[in-house]
């Protein structure tokens, strides 16, 4: 999962026509560490989506722009656009991000 650093490639990371998922996280977070565990069988399983992460805590106005109070969060942006987010009480499992992409597809 590639890391997003500054603003700017964010913006042009979220602005494409094809759908990405932007992981938020912070260093200092046991359950993104947990997700850690898992979220690579399910990258794999989702292969039609590009994924990146996001440090919360380098970029803290782009996770307040869109919402994003708990972390791990997973986001998923098309066209400069929000379309689904799994909020951090909801990404605890693999099942439970299994059942977020599905839904969102």
């Amino acid at each position: 999962m590639q890391s997003i650093q500054n603003k700017e490639t964010f913006q042009e990371l979220i602005s494409g026509s094809q759908p990405i998922i932007i992981k938020f996280f912070a260093d200092w977070c046991p359950d993104c560490t947990r997700m850690n565990m898992f979220i690579d069988e399910i990258i794999e399983e989702n292969s039609q989506y590009k994924w990146y992460e996001l440090n919360k805590d380098e970029l803290p106005e782009i996770a307040d722009r869109y919402d994003v109070m708990g972390i791990p969060s997973l986001l998923i942006f098309k066209d400069g656009e929000k379309t689904a987010h799994l909020h951090s009480a909801n990404a605890k499992t693999p099942d439970q991000v299994r059942e977020f992409l599905q839904n969102n597809k």
